[in-house]
């Protein structure tokens, strides 16, 4: 079963439920208690979103480097379809480590540390409409959210279209809970110049539409907009929500110590948030702010479970003797995603 009641970020539970990088470092500290805290992320999804946020490479880490026994983890193979995928990632990346004991359980798992990635690029829907037309269908009450978001997935692959500015605030979802597709992507492409609206949309009641106002203000707003900013995530602390206060890390950063008020609540949402995904984005927020304590971080997220953490450790954690370590491990590891044991050699070496 999937469950968002996390353990308080300060206990080991907590840590390994979030996939912390200080949860791994505790961990290696008390082998004998951890066994069954591990066994148990495995067995329950932990994970705020199941589509990106990532475990199984730290999970698998965990059971190796702990020596922990594989027969529990075996044994989830037997549950339900969530569970054995859970399961199933793990041992695969030890078979791509080494272990002879995963490889004869799964003996036709044959995981690759170098797979191709095929990205598709998205075409114009609507290469012989015109701007005009498009714009005519997005006005019209009667036409489906579908064809809507074929419109604005079009215009996102056009020049910026000033005349979706006015036309946003009516390009909410039936149910009123989200925005039409590909609207936020559309709008997006007009950077400063939806900027002034984009202050009102931010004070909307719509959820939906102050998200993609606070958006562009995050993106493309000036220093004028840093209070806004920063009292959207005291909104998002105070109510937990912890899918997008990323972005506003994000547009935050790009104003430096003059954004400074936010790193208590940068900080609270890097150790905190049970969505690891959107931990880089607040680590990259502290750092460029100047806040006290990144040294630390950037090296604690060489333990990280998330990719995007390990690379900025990676690349900024403090040349010292248990980094270096780090490192080596990093480069060495079969089970790594292959950006970061090029970037370990890199820094190795020197050349970073």
């Amino acid at each position: 079963m999937h469950t968002d009641h996390y353990a308080p970020a300060t206990t080991l539970p907590g840590l390994l439920q979030r996939g912390r990088g200080q949860g791994a470092l505790i961990a290696a500290e008390d082998r004998a208690s951890v066994a069954d805290l591990v066994y148990g992320c495995i067995r329950w999804d932990w994970r705020w979103d199941s589509q990106v946020d990532d475990r199984h490479l730290y999970l698998a880490r965990l059971i190796r480097d702990l020596e922990l026994p594989l027969a529990p983890v075996v044994e989830l193979l037997s549950g339900d379809e969530d569970t054995r995928y859970r399961a199933t990632g793990v041992l695969e990346l030890l078979v791509l480590g080494g272990s002879q004991e995963a490889r004869a359980v799964l003996p036709d798992s044959v995981p690759e540390a170098d797979g191709p990635i095929t990205r598709h690029r998205m075409t114009d829907p609507y290469p012989d409409r015109d701007n005009a037309s498009l714009l005519a269908l997005l006005r019209d009450p009667e036409e489906s959210e579908r064809a809507k978001g074929t419109a604005l997935r079009a215009l996102s692959l056009r020049p910026p279209e000033p005349a979706l500015i006015p036309l946003a605030p009516r390009l909410g979802a039936a149910d009123g809970t989200r925005q039409v597709p590909f609207l936020g992507r559309a709008v997006g492409q007009l950077a400063e110049q939806a900027v002034p609206a984009a202050r009102e949309w931010a004070a909307s009641e719509q959820g939906w539409l102050s998200g993609l106002g606070f958006a562009v203000l995050a993106g493309h707003g000036d220093e004028s907009d840093i209070p806004a900013l920063v009292a959207e995530l005291e909104r998002c602390w105070a109510i937990q929500a912890w899918c997008g206060p990323d972005t506003l890390a994000g547009g935050l950063a790009r104003f430096g110590s003059k954004a400074a008020d936010a790193v208590s609540l940068l900080r609270r949402f890097w150790l905190s948030t049970p969505h690891s995904y959107e931990r880089p984005a607040y680590l990259e927020a502290l750092a460029a702010m100047g806040a006290a304590g990144t040294a630390e971080a950037y090296t604690e997220s060489l333990w990280d479970c998330e990719a995007g953490a390990r690379l900025l450790g990676v690349e900024h954690a403090p040349d010292r003797g248990d980094v270096r370590a780090r490192l080596t491990y990093l480069r060495d590891d079969p089970m790594e995603e292959p950006e970061v044991r090029e970037a370990a050699g890199a820094r190795l070496a020197g050349s970073v």
